[in-house]
C-alpha cells in the first residue's frame, strides 16, 4: 500500500510540473464558466494544494490563468444569454434550472452587483446568473468590471483553500488534494445556503413592507381586510408588486 501511495504521489507531482497544466486550466475554467459540470474549481484547488506540498506548479501562473478563464468563461455565458435567451432549449425550462434562471432575474433587478460576484462561487449559480444577464440586457459596461473582481477573488480563494490543505498535510500530495476539493466543495455549499438565506430574508421583508402599507392605506375604524392583495403577491415579486 505504502508503495502504491508513493507512486501516486509521484505521479501527482509529475503532471503538476508539466508545462500543459496551464492552458488545460484555462480550457477548464473557460467552459465552467458556461458548462458547470466540469470541475475548475476543484481542479485549481488540487493545483494549489501540490504547489504548496511538492513546489510545482508555479502558485500565482495558477492564480494567473485559473482568473483568465473564469473571466472568459463567464463573459462567454453572457454572450450565450443574449444570443439564446434562458427559455430556447428543452433543459432550460425543467423545474430546478428555471427556478435557478427565475432567481437570477430577480436578484439582477435588485442587487445585481452582488449577486455576480458572490455566484462565482457556486457553478450552477454563475451560470444561471451569467446568461440571465445577458438574456434580459444587463448591461455590459457593468457586467464586464464585476466579472473581473469575481475572477480574480475566486481564483484567490481557491488557491488559499488548496494552500491551507497543502500546508496541513505536506508531507502526502495525494491527500493534500482531496482535502482541498473537499474543503472547497463545503465552502460552496455554505455560500450556496447563504444567499439563499439572504433571498428568504428580503422576501420576509417585503411581505412586511406590504402590510404595512395596507395598514396605513386602510379607512380608520374599519376591520381588518381578507388580505386578498397580499395572497395575490407572489413571496418573491420586486418592488413593482407593491400597492
Amino acid at each position: 500500500m505504502q508503495a502504491l501511495m508513493d507512486a501516486i504521489n509521484v505521479f501527482i507531482v509529475d503532471a503538476a510540473g508539466q508545462w500543459w497544466v496551464y492552458p488545460l486550466l484555462f480550457v477548464l475554467c473557460t467552459v465552467d464558466g458556461f458548462f458547470p459540470p466540469l470541475p475548475s474549481e476543484s481542479v485549481v484547488v488540487a493545483l494549489a494544494a501540490v504547489a504548496v506540498s511538492a513546489g510545482v506548479p508555479n502558485m500565482w501562473l495558477v492564480v494567473l490563468v485559473a482568473a483568465l478563464g473564469a473571466i472568459a468563461g463567464d463573459n462567454i455565458a453572457y454572450a450565450i444569454g443574449r444570443a439564446i435567451g434562458t427559455e430556447r432549449f428543452a433543459w432550460m425550462r425543467r423545474p430546478r434550472v428555471a427556478a435557478s434562471f427565475a432567481w437570477a432575474r430577480r436578484g439582477l433587478e435588485h442587487r445585481g452587483a452582488v449577486l455576480i460576484l458572490s455566484a462565482r462561487y457556486i457553478p450552477v449559480g454563475r451560470v444561471a446568473v451569467n446568461m440571465t444577464a445577458g438574456a434580459t440586457g444587463y448591461s455590459r459596461r457593468r457586467f464586464v468590471p464585476f466579472t473581473l473582481l469575481a475572477g480574480v477573488s475566486w481564483a484567490l480563494y481557491s488557491a488559499a483553500v488548496g494552500t491551507l490543505a497543502g500546508q496541513w498535510v505536506s508531507d502526502n500530495h495525494l491527500v493534500a488534494v482531496v482535502l482541498s476539493v473537499a474543503i472547497a466543495m463545503l465552502l460552496g455549499l455554505l455560500v450556496d445556503y447563504l444567499l439563499k438565506l439572504g433571498g428568504r430574508l428580503q422576501r420576509a421583508k417585503l411581505r412586511r413592507q406590504l402590510r404595512a402599507r395596507m395598514a396605513a392605506n386602510r379607512p380608520a375604524g374599519t376591520g381588518p381586510r381578507p388580505g386578498r392583495e397580499l395572497a395575490d403577491v407572489r413571496p418573491d415579486a420586486g418592488p413593482d408588486a407593491l400597492p
